[in-house]
C-alpha cells in the first residue's frame, strides 16, 4: 500500500531539516533533540533497508512559490504562498508498506514539535500499475 507522508511546518528562517529552524524544537534540552534526531535517522535507515522508502524531497521556501488559479477562463499566476497559512508543505516521503497500521506507525515517527505530519494514501493504492 502506497502512502505519502506530508510534513507541514513553518521554520524561521526557512531551512532543512526543519527542526533546526523551529523555536519549539530548539528549546528542547540537547539530549532530547539528539534523541529525536537519532530516531529520525533510524526510521529513515529502516525504511531504506526494508525497501519501503520510494522517495522524498525537502521543498524550498514557500516565499518563492508561484500560485496558479483559474480565473476568467484561463490560468492566472501570482506569487505564493498563501499568506494566511500558519504552516506550509515543507517536504514529503513516499512509502510502500504492507498495511495502514504500518503507515501510521511510520508517520507517527516523523512528527515533532511545531510540525504537522499528514498521512495520505495514494488515490490508487497499487500506484504504478493503475
Amino acid at each position: 500500500m502506497k502512502y505519502v507522508i506530508l510534513i507541514h511546518s513553518n521554520p524561521q528562517p526557512w531551512g532543512h531539516p526543519t527542526s533546526d529552524y523551529l523555536a519549539a524544537h530548539q528549546a528542547l534540552p540537547t539530549d532530547v533533540r539528539d534523541r529525536l534526531n537519532a530516531e529520525f535517522e533510524q526510521v529513515m535507515t529502516e525504511l531504506q533497508a526494508n525497501g519501503e522508502l520510494l522517495g522524498g524531497e525537502a521543498l524550498g521556501d514557500p516565499a518563492n512559490a508561484r500560485l496558479y488559479r483559474w480565473r476568467d477562463g484561463e490560468p492566472l499566476a501570482s506569487d505564493g504562498p498563501y499568506s494566511e497559512a500558519k504552516e506550509h508543505l515543507a517536504g514529503f516521503f513516499l512509502v510502500d508498506v504492507d498495511s495502514q497500521a504500518r503507515a501510521e506507525e511510520v508517520a507517527a515517527r516523523f512528527s515533532g514539535p511545531d510540525e504537522t505530519v499528514e498521512l495520505r494514501p495514494l488515490m490508487w493504492p497499487g500506484g504504478d500499475d493503475q
